[in-house]
């Protein structure tokens, strides 16, 4: 089993104090990530380091210059203590596809709904993805996201840490492999209590966030 996932389009690296985490990142690597955008309207914002080819790390958490939303800001980032990979994303060819194939298999990815968000620069970033309470709640099963004609984030010039491995834990791994097998992607995964990490190789060697 390869030690990064097929189609991996990104991680998500949730916190309850982006500023803190991003620093706590450019401390550990040397690299330091840059401001990706604001989720309007979700109480979020983001930073980006590229993993590597089209594959990226996405550091999210609380938007300090937005009013307190009107539900539970995304990937549970209110209930966090503290950073934590919460899940990951790939890129199928055909997402609706993909989709129902999962579907037909007998696990249901959720709804797909659109997305966007506007670069510092001022660019419009615009995806679909899949999102829902359908969705495996442990986060090892990855969303499905379609940028479409949309320029991809790696595209504007991010720092570079790229990405040496992806593995999870799970209490019952076997119940985990056959939603992975849903969606069309492999994933390293032993027995443990449920969690995500990845490993990067960076200026001060390789690091591990969990």
């Amino acid at each position: 089993m390869d030690a990064i996932p097929a189609r991996l389009d990104h991680l998500v690296l949730a916190t309850p104090e982006l500023a803190a985490t991003v620093a706590d990142f450019t401390l550990r690597t040397g690299i330091a990530p840059v401001a990706g955008g604001a989720h309007v309207g979700l109480g979020t914002r983001n930073y980006l380091v590229s993993l590597g080819g089209s594959r990226y790390l996405e550091i999210l958490g609380p938007d300090p210059e937005q009013s307190e939303p009107s539900g539970p800001r995304p990937f549970g980032v209110d209930a966090l203590s503290g950073a934590r990979t919460v899940t990951w994303a790939i890129s199928p060819p055909d997402l609706d596809a993909a989709v129902a194939a999962a579907r037909a298999q007998g696990y249901d990815p959720g709804p797909v709904r659109a997305m966007s968000r506007r670069r510092p620069d001022g660019t419009l970033l615009e995806w679909r993805l899949t999102d829902g309470d359908t969705a495996h709640p442990s986060g090892l099963v990855p969303f499905l996201i379609d940028w479409s004609a949309s320029p991809h984030p790696t595209a504007s010039g991010l720092p570079v840490a790229p990405l040496l491995e992806l593995a999870a834990t799970a209490p019952a791994p076997d119940e985990i492999r056959p939603l992975l097998s849903a969606v069309g992607v492999e994933l390293a995964l032993t027995e443990g209590p449920v969690g995500l990490s990845f490993t990067v190789n960076t200026p001060r060697g390789a690091v591990t966030f969990g």
